[in-house]
This record gives C-alpha cells, sequence and structure tokens, in this order.
C-alpha cells in the first residue's frame, strides 16, 4: 500500500488531480458549518436533537450536518440530482430533449444547462419550504428558532440557500472535470463520511449507559463487515457474456478469429437508484417535518423510515430507477449491431434481433437482482433501529454509497497507474469486476 502511495504521488497529474479532488472537499466542508443568517443557532440544535434514525437524520447524513446546523449548504446537492431526475425521464417521454441526448457533445451541454437552470427553481422551491418551515419552529422550552420573521428573511433564506446549492453543484463540476471520480458522488459520500465520528461517539455514548448491550454491539460490528463485504462482491460481480470473431481474410493477412467477452455488471445503474429514490422522498417528507399543520405532521409520520409506507415506496423507487437507469446506459440493440458490424457473434445465437433480445434477456435477469440486492441494503437501518436502537443511519444508503464511490474513486486512479505502466493501486486485486 505504501508503494502505491508513493506511484500515486510520483505522477504529476494524478497527485494534481487527487490534490485539488482534497482541496474541493475542504472548500465544501467549511461550506457545511456557515450559519445563514437570522437563526438561533443553540434553538435549532434543541430542536433537532434526537432526530438520529428519523427521516430528518437521515437528510442531516446526506448533507453532512449542514441541514441539523442550517447552513448555506443546507439543501446539500439533492435539488441537482431532483433536476437530473427530471431530464433524464424527460429523454423518454419528450422528444426535443431525447433528440439533444443523440446529439453528441453539443446536445449534452444544453441538457447540462437545462440540469442547472431546473436546479436553481428547485432550490427557490424548497429553500421557500424550508424558510417557512423555520419561521414556526421551537425549540424546546417554546423558544423560536427565528429571532426576526418575515418577508425578509424568508427572502434572505431562499437566496442564501440557492447560493449554496449552486457552489455546491459547481464544485462537483470542477472535480469531475479536473479531479478524480465523480464530483457530485464525492460530495455526497463526504458529507456521509463526515457524520460518521459523531455517530460513533453517541453509539459509545449509547453504550457507556446501558443503552446499548455490548453484545448488541458485536452484533453490529459483524453485520457492518458483512455487509460491506457483500457491497463489494456484487458492486464486482460481472455477467461475461462471450463474443467470438469470425476469421477475415484482407489482403495477405488474416483478422479476427479471436474471443472476447461483453462485461455485464449485477448492479448496472450503481448507487444512482438510492440516490434518486432518497432525493424523491426527501423533497416532500423534509417540508412536511418542517411546517407545523396537523394534516401534514401526520403525513410526516406516515413518511418517516420506521414506517412500512416509507419503505414500500422506497424500495418501489430504487426498483423502477434500477430498469430505468439500466435501460438508459445500455441499449441492447445498439451492442448487438456494433459485435455484428465487427464481425462478432455470442455462441449459439444469431447476430442481430436475436442477440438483442438474448443480451436484454440476461441484462433484466441481472437489473432484477442488482435491484434485490440494493432494496435489502438500503431497508437494513429500519432492523437496526428498530430492533437495536443504533442512534445512526448504519448501512443502507449511506454504506452503500461510502462503498461503492470508494471503489469507483479507486478504480480510476488504478486506471491512471496502469496506464502509465505502474502496478495497481490495490497489490494483487482487480478493482474492474469479477467473473459472476
Amino acid at each position: 500500500m505504501i508503494a502505491s502511495l508513493q506511484n500515486i504521488f510520483s505522477i504529476p497529474e494524478l497527485r494534481r488531480r487527487i490534490l485539488f479532488t482534497l482541496g474541493v472537499l475542504v472548500v465544501y466542508r467549511v461550506g457545511c458549518h456557515i450559519p445563514i443568517p437570522g437563526i438561533d443557532s443553540q434553538v435549532l440544535a434543541g430542536f433537532f436533537e434526537g432526530t438520529e434514525g428519523t427521516l430528518l437524520g437521515l437528510v442531516s447524513a446526506f448533507t453532512g450536518g449542514a441541514l441539523e446546523r442550517m447552513t448555506v449548504f443546507a439543501l446539500g446537492i439533492m435539488p441537482y440530482i431532483s433536476a437530473s431526475i427530471i431530464l433524464q425521464l424527460l429523454k423518454v417521454v419528450f422528444e426535443p430533449i431525447e433528440k439533444l441526448s443523440k446529439e453528441g457533445e453539443q446536445g449534452q451541454k444544453k441538457i447540462t444547462q437545462y440540469t442547472r437552470y431546473g436546479t436553481i427553481v428547485l432550490s427557490i422551491i424548497q429553500g421557500a419550504g424550508i424558510a417557512v418551515g423555520l419561521q414556526t419552529m421551537r425549540g424546546p422550552a417554546g423558544e423560536l428558532v427565528v429571532s426576526q420573521p418575515g418577508i425578509g428573511f424568508i427572502l434572505m433564506t431562499v437566496l442564501t440557500l440557492t447560493a449554496g446549492t449552486a457552489f455546491i453543484m459547481w464544485l462537483g463540476e470542477q472535480i469531475t472535470e479536473r479531479g478524480i471520480g465523480n464530483g457530485i458522488s464525492l460530495i455526497i459520500f463526504a458529507g456521509i463520511v463526515a457524520t460518521i465520528p459523531s455517530a460513533l461517539v453517541n453509539t459509545l455514548r449509547l453504550l457507556r449507559t446501558g443503552a446499548l448491550s455490548p453484545m448488541a454491539m458485536i452484533f453490529i460490528g459483524l453485520v457492518m463487515v458483512a455487509v460491506i463485504w457483500a457491497i463489494v462482491f456484487m458492486e464486482r460481480g460481472q455477467r461475461r457474456v462471450p463474443i467470438h470473431y469470425a476469421r477475415r481474410v484482407v489482403g495477405m493477412r488474416n483478422y479476427g478469429g479471436q474471443t472476447s467477452h461483453l462485461p455485464l455488471k449485477v448492479n448496472m445503474s450503481g448507487v444512482i437508484p438510492p440516490i434518486f429514490a432518497s432525493s424523491i422522498i426527501m423533497f416532500p417528507a423534509t417540508v412536511a417535518s418542517l411546517v407545523d399543520l396537523p394534516w401534514v405532521q401526520k403525513l410526516a409520520s406516515v413518511m418517516s423510515p420506521d414506517h412500512v409506507v416509507y419503505n414500500l415506496f422506497y424500495v418501489a423507487f430504487i426498483i423502477f430507477f434500477c430498469y430505468f437507469y439500466t435501460a438508459v446506459t445500455f441499449n441492447p440493440v445498439d451492442v448487438a449491431d456494433n459485435v455484428r458490424k465487427q464481425g462478432g457473434y455470442v455462441p449459439g445465437i444469431r447476430p442481430g434481433k436475436e442477440t438483442a433480445d438474448f443480451l436484454d434477456t440476461v441484462l433484466s435477469r441481472l437489473t432484477f437482482a442488482g435491484a434485490m440486492y440494493i432494496s435489502a441494503v438500503c431497508v437494513l437501518p429500519t432492523v437496526l433501529i428498530g430492533q437495536f436502537n443504533v442512534p445512526f443511519f448504519f448501512g443502507g444508503t449511506s454504506l452503500l454509497i461510502v462503498v461503492a464511490v470508494g471503489l469507483d474513486t479507486a478504480a480510476q486512479i488504478e486506471a491512471h497507474l496502469v496506464s502509465r505502466s505502474y502496478e495497481g493501486f490495490m497489490k494483487g486485486v482487480t478493482l474492474k469486476g469479477r467473473r459472476g
């Protein structure tokens, strides 16, 4: 590992990308501690006490604690993700957006621009909802969270939160372009990792007070190790479809006659489905949790993580986005056509339509297995919170994002090393996938 780290920093471009990424993440973490004007931080902290294991606790974990402290980054990156969901759906149902997606780099730039506009609109809507909700919030002794409520506070809060989200969006794009890894995923990763120390401290406090038994703590640790192993195992799992290429004679040379494979991952969509599902559920539920109206509070209680309705919606959204995102990123017809043009074929399957149908069947089965695996991991926190009183969202979406983003970033670092004839980032381990 020491030799691998030395190799990393011996490559100027890779060293520059890693240091740039770390610097941007530091800037993001600093912004997570700058409160918005007009908020009584102590009263707000009293309101958020005991939210671990609730929906607000999960939202706060996604924002790295920024929501709990009501900082300039309180909305996090979720408006951007929501806007991305809308644009992805429009690609399927709205013909002009579909045409743009097929226009190459220029079309993608247009879609990215529309996503940015959508992010600003959603940030304004969510910021207004949070501003109105903050004016009705009170601390344990009945103190107002907002000392001077009114239209001035609402406008200032909306402007601050919208600017914060726009800045996070820009930071994520800079990481993707000039750093290492996917910028948006790394920002979510940094926010989740930042909440781990406080969660562990709360867990140890419960252990000392007797609220959490030592045996339960050991069991939770074993489950955490097992879940991490399962995530790594499934994220690297592949179904390798064999591809044979016919031999061709061109002039005096022979071409083809080789055997290759088409790797199809078990989880083709990565961490996108749980992030998208969480974003959709969090938006109305977060606003509902901050509005002091009876029917809204009842809706918020139904959409809490320990309620069966919440988990049913969550699993349904995960399954939907697994199939949807896989269909968007992998087209069996195009792949089969490209294989045919290159003189390749799947043994026992006719080229063309039959190959496309075969790939579609295999991909559908893999996607179902991947959706079940992601759903099982994401509902794990509910079981731990209900049975063992775990004071934070162990596992689930948070652990899946941390492990998957870590694997993806390590794979990109390894690709940089291998392309320059260095040994991989992890000696004796391949991060590109294993045979499934």
